[in-house]
């Protein structure tokens, strides 16, 4: 069973909710990222209540088996070995509605209202939204286009990376302080890469790791 809500609480049935799972976390004791705890649930639990707001929920992993209890629809890179890159093109790809909003799987304080703020910066003029932190684009945090599926696939073979990808498409680039009105701390963009960082947030290893 996915995890969708009533059809009467859809914000946005136009756009695809993806989790990008991707590997698993090999400076965290190979344990999938999204099933690290924080605050008393996984990662994945937290970010799952954000997606009855949306038409579909879609999870990339090439190694889906842990996330099974969660009933997902879960698909793997169509292009291995591509990082980031190619896990949005696999949500891409898997997309069943004309836009796609992306959040990775090691970020446990992605809110509402960021991706409203995300959501309201389309346009028909716009293939991509991110926000932009210190200088660097977020393009994990992002809204695209899934119509990008085709020529994103044709530029894997480069080994380009996400902010070189954005770069090709009509991106619009939010400020930092687009975030900062709705996420004062930009506590959405925090990401749990190593054991320092799962720390630092209050986090901990799933229970059997």
């Amino acid at each position: 069973m996915e995890h969708m809500g009533d059809s009467r609480d859809v914000t946005y049935p136009d756009v695809t909710f993806a989790i990008i799972a991707g590997g698993q976390g090999r400076r965290l004791s190979g344990v999938p990222k999204g099933l690290l705890e924080v605050e008393g649930r996984t990662v994945l639990a937290r970010q799952l209540s954000l997606a009855p707001r949306f038409g579909e929920v879609v999870l990339v992993a090439n190694t889906p088996e842990p996330y099974a209890p969660y009933g997902l629809r879960t698909v793997a890179d169509t292009v291995r070995d591509k990082g980031a890159p190619g896990g949005v093109h696999a949500a891409l790809s898997a997309s069943r509605t004309p836009w796609v909003v992306t959040v990775a799987c090691d970020m446990p304080f992605v809110s509402w209202e960021a991706l409203r703020v995300l959501l309201a910066a389309r346009g028909d003029d716009v293939d991509a939204v991110c926000f932009e932190s210190s200088g660097r684009v977020e393009p994990l945090l992002a809204v695209y286009r899934s119509a990008l599926a085709r020529v994103w696939l044709a530029t894997l073979s480069e080994d380009p990376s996400l902010r070189q990808l954005l770069s090709r498409f009509r991106a619009r680039v939010l400020p930092e302080s687009a975030l900062r009105a709705v996420d004062p701390s930009l506590r959405s963009l925090v990401n749990v890469n190593t054991p320092e960082d799962l720390a630092a947030q209050g986090g901990r290893l799933p229970r059997g790791w």
